[in-house]
């Protein structure tokens, strides 16, 4: 039997990882420090979130050099940006209260 909140996705329930799969819905490629100040993290709490996503295959990373500063950025997955979109329709149904 199916309840009203089956199909709310675990990964996407803290508000991090929330917000990093929003502002990767929204665009390309995002880098590290971006995220941090975005969000409002410390390295270590949004690397753990970032870490939780990625073996999730939820996101890709991108290691790189800009002149030489390592560069570390992140996108969505095709299966990340399904699964999102998913969570976001389930809450937008626990919301309207239909199921």
């Amino acid at each position: 039997m199916q309840t009203i909140i089956s199909n709310i996705n675990k990964s996407f329930e803290n508000r991090v990882r929330l917000g990093v799969m929003s502002i990767l819905m929204v665009n390309d490629w995002v880098d590290f420090n971006e995220f941090k100040e975005t969000l409002n993290v410390t390295d270590g709490n949004l690397a753990s979130h970032i870490t939780a996503l990625e073996k999730e295959k939820y996101i890709q990373v991108r290691k790189a050099f800009i002149g030489k500063k390592p560069n570390t950025s992140f996108q969505a997955t095709a299966e990340g940006k399904q699964a999102f979109q998913e969570h976001l329709n389930a809450l937008e149904i626990l919301i309207k209260g239909t199921l």
